[in-house]
Formats: C-alpha cells, sequence, structure tokens
C-alpha cells in the first residue's frame, strides 16, 4: 500500500504507515459456538438401555437369583431362612411327590411336543389354501388362542364330567361313563389334550409365516416330476421348515414341562386321586404357599425345574445343528 501524508496540528506533515487491519475475531471452537448441543455423551446408550434393564433386573434378574439363594435356606413364608447348604436337595431325592411329579412332567413333554410340532404344521397347510369360507376356519382355530386359559379348562371339565355333554353322549349310545376326570391316566390325557386344542391356533400361525417362504416353484417340480402330495411334503415342505420346527419343538417343550394351569383345573388343588397328577410347577405351588409354606424347598423344586427346561432347549438346539451339518 502506498504512503499516505496527512496534515497534523502543528503544521507537519506526518507519513502514515500501511493501514493495520483490524484484528479478526477468533473462531471459536466449534463445541464453544451457541445454538450448539452435544450429541454423542458416553452415557446416551445407558440411559436409553435403562428403563428396559431396570424392568429385567426387577422382574426376572432379581426373582431368579433370589429364588437360587433360597433353595440353600430354610426359609418359610413369614420366617427368614438359615443357611443349610444342599439339604433341600438331598431332600428331592428321597420326596416321593417330586419323583411323581418329574414323571408326569416329563409324560406332558412326550405326549405333547409331537402334536404340536406336527399337527399346526398340517392345519397351517391346510388353511393356507384359497377355499371358499376359508377366512372362517383360519379365525376358528385360532380363537383358542386369544381366550383364557382358565375359561377353557372350565369349558372342559363342564364336557368330561361324569354328568357332562360327552359322557352324555355315551351314555346315550350305551357306551357308558368315561371317569375323564377321576381316572389318573385318563385325566392326564384330558389335560393333554386341552393343552394341545388350545396351542393348534398359535404355533399354525408360525408355520404360516414359514411356509410364505416356501418356493412354489419347488412343489410345482415335484409335481411335474410324479411326486404326490406325501412325497412333496416329505421332500419339500419338512426340509423347508425344519428350523421352525425346531422352534415350535423348543417353545412347546419348554411349556409342556411348566404346565400348570390345565392340569390345576381339570385335577383340582390336591392333584388328581391321591396327588398323581401332580406336576413340577403345582408341586411348587403346594410346597410354598400357604402361612407354613416351605419357601427354600419350593425354589428348590423351580431350580430343578429352570435346569430341566434349558436342558431341553440346549438338546432340541443341538439336535437341528447335527441335522444342519
Amino acid at each position: 500500500m502506498t504512503a499516505m501524508t496527512t496534515g497534523s496540528g502543528n503544521g507537519q506533515a506526518v507519513q502514515a504507515g500501511p493501514a493495520a487491519a483490524p484484528p479478526a475475531a477468533a473462531e471459536a471452537p466449534e463445541s464453544r459456538r451457541p445454538g450448539r448441543i452435544r450429541t454423542h455423551l458416553p452415557s446416551s446408550p445407558w440411559l436409553f438401555l435403562a428403563p428396559g434393564l431396570l424392568i429385567v433386573g426387577g422382574f426376572s434378574l432379581y426373582p431368579f437369583v433370589s429364588t437360587v439363594l433360597n433353595s440353600f435356606t430354610d426359609a418359610r413364608t413369614l420366617v427368614d431362612g438359615q443357611w443349610v447348604g444342599g439339604a433341600n436337595y438331598q431332600e428331592l431325592i428321597h420326596d416321593e411327590m417330586f419323583w411323581i411329579g418329574l414323571r408326569n412332567s416329563a409324560l406332558y413333554v412326550l405326549g405333547v411336543v409331537p402334536l404340536l410340532v406336527v399337527l399346526p404344521l398340517l392345519l397351517a397347510m391346510l388353511v393356507q389354501r384359497h377355499l371358499p369360507g376359508i377366512t372362517f376356519f383360519r379365525s376358528a382355530f385360532y380363537t383358542p388362542v386369544v381366550a383364557s386359559v382358565v375359561v377353557v379348562g372350565l369349558i372342559w371339565v363342564w364336557l368330561l364330567d361324569d354328568r357332562g355333554l360327552v359322557n352324555s353322549v355315551l351314555g346315550a349310545i350305551g357306551v357308558g361313563t368315561v371317569p375323564f376326570l377321576s381316572d389318573q391316566w385318563l385325566l392326564l390325557l384330558s389335560a393333554m389334550l386341552v393343552t394341545v386344542w388350545k396351542g393348534l391356533g398359535y404355533y399354525m400361525i408360525i408355520y404360516l409365516a414359514a411356509l410364505t417362504n416356501v418356493p412354489r416353484e419347488l412343489h410345482e417340480a415335484c409335481a411335474v416330476d410324479g411326486a404326490g402330495a406325501v412325497r412333496r411334503f416329505f421332500t419339500v415342505t419338512v426340509p423347508a421348515v425344519r428350523s421352525t420346527m425346531v422352534l415350535v419343538g423348543a417353545l412347546s417343550s419348554v411349556a409342556a414341562f411348566k404346565v400348570f394351569s390345565e392340569v390345576y383345573l381339570m385335577a383340582g388343588d390336591g392333584g388328581g386321586p391321591g396327588g398323581a397328577d401332580t406336576t413340577l410347577v403345582m408341586l411348587v405351588r403346594q410346597v410354598g404357599t400357604g402361612l407354613s409354606g416351605r419357601v427354600g424347598y419350593a425354589s428348590a423344586i423351580s431350580v430343578v425345574v429352570f435346569v430341566v427346561t434349558l436342558g431341553l432347549m440346549l438338546l432340541v438346539l443341538r439336535a437341528n445343528r447335527k441335522e444342519d451339518r
């Protein structure tokens, strides 16, 4: 810039140097700029997870840990327990009712699970077809799922009672009265029937979702090769929904082993004649409730139920992995 002369107050010329630029305002760091909010806080993920973690911890994790700890004590309903080590588990070995409950729960799994794996698949294949009035049947098959298990159990009790509808029809045709609710094995089979009837619609929906992913071209190719409906079922449908069958088997196994409502409603609090139809979950209720309930012993039975159900799921998953290899 060229130098400039200006007149001063005393008449002397003063040479002005280059014009100094005004000091530039220092740019504020991005984090200090007004109007901006830090969006990456270290605790942000935990704030979002906190509600779910509190619910899981309060209603699942804490009761589980408390049950495991109580299983090593002699706690009762209104009395704090003392540490007894494995005494409750040793008592289980010599408890006849425990083995009866374990037997009935195992029989329930063996009787219910195969039916709930196969029948809903056949039902899903039926309702998948575009037939007249099929929408009505889809709703009818799913209705027991949304119905209360207590209502369903009471309906079946009225049907199977000695003076119920079923025995009335059997008496009219000369068969006589069948002790559905007073015979040990018939009562257990009747409870299994209720469980299967109520679970058909639920697992049918799961299979329907799996069947939509089966390519129709495979069925058409098998039909061109001369394969019938049965052969197409075993060569196309079953391999395509094998993973879903494993899922249904795992879910139904756990539910069947932990059965309570159906047997309780049909057999009563005593578990049928002489308690012969008592399941493990019913035994937990019988032992651990009341003013003198043995909470520690009931907790030990609950831990056994947990271990067995976990073992069932691991066995099913292991079997599925062997099938995939």
